[in-house]
């Protein structure tokens, strides 16, 4: 956190309406993107960011600052999501608890293979919304909204294994549907 952001809070805490209106600025894309991603519905989504940014401005006051306000902030919309699709907890916790480091990203230094990387991460993209729920929630934040595994847990409540396990079957899945899409490219 920010020292600006922690002042910000201090003062939404006190209860300065104005303050506040600008954590919501700060974070609202990120609420509302968390949301749609899990109900891929767009009007739900804004309900569902309209009423985290609600329960956040109640619950301000017992804020402590222990996590990110930002994780803080996520936990509630996941934890609403979770009421509106109860199943999507029980899928996540039922992943288990194998462990797989990240593999890095590619580095491409020519036009013709930025080409073919853009064209891989259009793919990609496609793969992704193909993913199972719970899967596509884990791989949207970590690597859309760059949570580390352990704010991806806090934010879930869910045990860090489980959150590496999660998001270790999703790149899986992931760089299969790539190596199929290089062996189209190569006997194309």
């Amino acid at each position: 956190m920010t020292d600006t952001e922690t002042i910000l809070i201090q003062k939404a805490q006190k209860g300065d309406p104005d303050a506040f209106a600008v954590l919501v600025d700060e974070h609202q894309r990120y609420v509302y993107n968390l949301a749609l991603r899990v109900v891929k519905d767009e009007n739900e989504a804004l309900d569902l960011a309209q009423e985290t940014f609600v329960r956040a401005w109640t619950a301000l006051p017992n804020f402590k600052g222990q996590s990110q306000f930002r994780t803080w902030l996520y936990r509630i919309v996941t934890n609403l999501c979770y009421n509106r699709l109860p199943n999507l907890r029980r899928s996540l916790n039922d992943l288990g608890d194998d462990v797989m480091e990240d593999i890095p990203e590619p580095y491409f230094d020519t036009p013709a293979q930025a080409y073919e990387s853009n064209e891989t991460k259009a793919y990609l993209h496609e793969a992704i919304d193909m993913l199972d729920a719970n899967y596509k929630l884990l791989i949207n934040l970590r690597y859309q909204d760059e949570l580390s595994y352990d704010e991806i847990a806090s934010t879930l409540n869910l045990p860090l294994g489980t959150v590496k396990t999660g998001i270790f079957r999703a790149k899986e899945q992931l760089r299969k549907s790539l190596a199929h899409l290089e062996e189209s490219w190569i006997t194309a």
